[in-house]
């Protein structure tokens, strides 16, 4: 298996000599770059057997949410969180897309569209929920950006797993969909309702949208026996990164081959790039800093003290199913297999292995002195 800081660390320069990129995506390039390696900052352990006393360093993992391999704790409290607040019967995972015509917009104004994308998706929904003869009320949801596609191309889209039900905080009730309704709501008139709001909303920051778009915009709604399987495949999804290393299948001086299976065939494919190109797959993922890639709506949202009171008294009469928490892996001795106690954390690395090699993922060079060409230009 390939590590993906071994790729990171290997076409940095050249991707950096043919790109510009941004300062989130230079911070992604320097900490994935470092993650596990002798480049990276380590935190010291030692055996807690007494007669053994071992000491181990370990480099510490970049944390970054790009990064296929570090974010499985952060992912698991993720998911306990969002079970703690699923409702009692079906859920409907619903996906809005957005077309490849707007996708250049998308990435030349990522906060805007993207922001637009999840509140128009919430709105759309919001408002049938409101329509529905059944529901008439206030829904919940909550909601992941995914950017990429399996191919890692920019492909944005927004998964929203809500229950089939809603609140009437004025008369405290809580309505349902009957058993019998195999779908939510219409997936063509979500569409037609989704590009209304995100059209107004792009024009309304100022974007003109291009004069071509396609009649018909993607919208899928896929139903659940329950929502616990929803929030596990939004968690998994939310903190693994776009691209696992065991999908990384070759890297050499002609670039890097990678696979991903198809959506329609099912069937594995692979593809061969240059290093800076498949650096600039991966990095055109990153997102603008503080933009929210999770979200929740409706009666959902966590400040919704007063809400999640109403829903405790007339949902969860019957305790709810609880799920053991999930910690960090215990760290063994490998000499006697007791637990490992941290004892030093955050220990810089040594000079002489970051000199040369941190150099080309920093993340600005320094500043030209005046009357050299760099200050001139």
């Amino acid at each position: 298996m390939i590590a993906l800081s071994a790729v990171f660390e290997r076409f940095a320069a050249d991707y950096l000599a043919r790109m510009q990129p941004s300062p989130a995506q230079r911070q992604a390039l320097a900490a994935l770059g470092h993650c596990r390696t002798a480049l990276a900052a380590t935190f010291t352990a030692q055996c807690s057997n007494d007669s053994c006393g071992a000491l181990r360093v370990v480099p510490h993992s970049c944390g970054h949410r790009l990064c296929p391999h570090c974010q499985h704790a952060d992912s698991q409290r993720w998911i306990e969180r969002q079970r703690q607040q699923l409702v009692p019967g079906p859920y409907f995972l619903v996906t809005f897309t957005l077309p490849a015509e707007l996708r250049p917009m998308a990435w030349a104004h990522q906060r805007i569209v993207y922001d637009a994308m999840m509140d128009c998706a919430w709105q759309t929904l919001a408002q049938f929920a409101l329509n529905h003869r059944q529901l008439q009320r206030t829904a919940g949801a909550v909601a992941v950006l995914h950017t990429h596609s399996r191919a890692l191309e920019l492909h944005p889209h927004v998964h929203l797993a809500l229950p089939a039900a809603a609140l009437d905080e004025r008369r405290r009730l809580w309505r349902q969909l009957s058993a019998g309704q195999g779908y939510l709501f219409n997936h063509k008139a979500l569409a037609k309702v989704f590009r209304g709001k995100l059209m107004e909303c792009l024009k309304a920051h100022g974007l003109q949208p291009p004069i071509v778009l396609p009649e018909r915009w993607v919208v899928d709604c896929k139903r659940l026996d329950h929502g616990d399987s929803a929030i596990v495949y939004l968690g998994r999804y939310l903190y693994r990164g776009v691209i696992q290393e065991h999908d990384i299948v070759r890297m050499d001086d002609d670039g890097v081959t990678y696979r991903w299976r198809h959506s329609k065939s099912g069937l594995m494919r692979q593809r061969t790039v240059s290093g800076a190109e498949f650096l600039r797959l991966v990095l055109q993922h990153v997102l603008p800093k503080g933009l929210r890639r999770a979200r929740s709506y409706g009666f959902l949202h966590p400040n919704a003290r007063r809400t999640a009171a109403l829903l405790k008294l007339l949902v969860f009469q019957t305790p709810k199913q609880q799920w053991p928490p999930a910690g960090r892996a215990t760290l063994r001795c490998t000499c006697c297999g007791a637990p490992m106690l941290i004892v030093a954390t955050r220990t810089p690395p040594p000079r002489a292995a970051t000199a040369a090699a941190s150099r080309p993922i920093s993340a600005a060079p320094p500043p030209a002195r005046a009357g050299t060409i760099g200050a001139q230009a």
